[in-house]
């Protein structure tokens, strides 16, 4: 009997049953710590490079300064000087409206650029072959292809030039450079392929057998397009927007270069905040524009499932 009950024991002291759930529940740890780790090093990541530089700007948004040094503090005058400003307040409706514009101009070329690859582009090898196209104007500097602008949109440029030789106009068109136009313009030439991207790969998922579907049952192009493709197309459109948006209201180059200093952004007031060594103002301002940023992401979040595209 001692012999067996030795062999019960066994070497370590615990009963067999004992020691494999013991085992087992070391494994269940184990397990359940393991997408913990999986996940640690992006985690970390973004803690060192997205959420404590956040973290610094919307705690130097609440100090003081003056024309030397940086005071730490927590106040709320920088936020009150930005709101009670009415020029700030039209700085940022001018930077929202040129977002917009500059929105709905990119959907409606990137759009139709990706339904012509998707549906109207039969072979997978002209479609990459186009595709390649639409991808060649990024194989040059932004600055460099925002400049080529300014030769041909200037009051003595190609396009007025030749407007003038053709008589359909008396005078240089003032509009086209330093302008709202020429900024939009060149937001739409570096950017719409922002748009193309993630609505091509929305379309290029599409079942076709919906379309036939949706021919069989009597409905004309239109129709199909309305009530087919847009529908199973809002995740990339969503993304597109998503892209332009925070693109544009974070941009200051382009709105300096293509008018000219003529006109304001958010961005830029930041920066010539910076210049004058005024950090919390520009800081606060950061603030509000992330919160306005954030706003617009959320309610796309809302409004369309992102997580079908990705």
């Amino acid at each position: 009997m001692e012999s067996v009950h030795r062999s019960l024991i066994g070497r370590n002291g615990a009963p067999p049953l004992e020691r494999s759930a013991a085992s087992r529940r070391s494994r269940r740890r184990r397990f359940a710590l393991a997408p913990y780790l999986q996940i640690a090093p992006l985690a970390a990541t973004l803690l060192v490079f997205l959420v404590v530089p956040i973290a610094a700007v919307i705690a130097v948004s609440f100090w003081d300064y003056d024309t030397a040094r940086l005071i730490p503090a927590f106040i709320f005058t920088n936020y009150h000087d930005l709101l009670v400003d009415p020029i700030t307040w039209d700085t940022y409706l001018q930077t929202i409206s040129v977002a917009f514009l500059t929105w709905a101009l990119t959907l409606a070329i990137g759009f139709t650029v990706a339904y012509f690859l998707a549906f109207h582009v039969r072979s997978k090898a002209w479609q990459t072959v186009l595709f390649l196209v639409c991808t060649v104007p990024f194989w040059t500097s932004n600055i460099i292809r925002m400049i080529a602008w300014i030769p041909f949109l200037g009051r003595n440029g190609l396009l007025n030039q030749a407007l003038l030789h053709f008589g359909l106009i008396r005078q240089p068109l003032e509009f086209l450079l330093f302008s709202n136009f020429a900024v939009v313009l060149a937001y739409v030439h570096l950017f719409t392929l922002f748009m193309v991207v993630p609505i091509f790969n929305s379309m290029m998922r599409i079942d076709r057998a919906l379309l036939e579907a949706a021919r069989d049952l009597g409905a004309s192009g239109r129709q199909s397009l309305w009530h087919v493709i847009i529908p199973l197309t809002k995740p990339g459109i969503a993304i597109g927007t998503i892209f332009i948006l925070t693109i544009v209201m974070g941009d200051f180059v382009t709105v300096s270069v293509m008018s000219g200093g003529q006109r304001a952004s958010v961005a830029l007031m930041m920066v010539n905040a910076m210049s004058l060594l005024q950090y919390p103002a520009a800081a606060a301002n950061a603030v509000v524009l992330l919160a306005i940023v954030l706003g617009i992401v959320g309610a796309l979040v809302r409004i369309v499932d992102i997580r079908k595209e990705l």
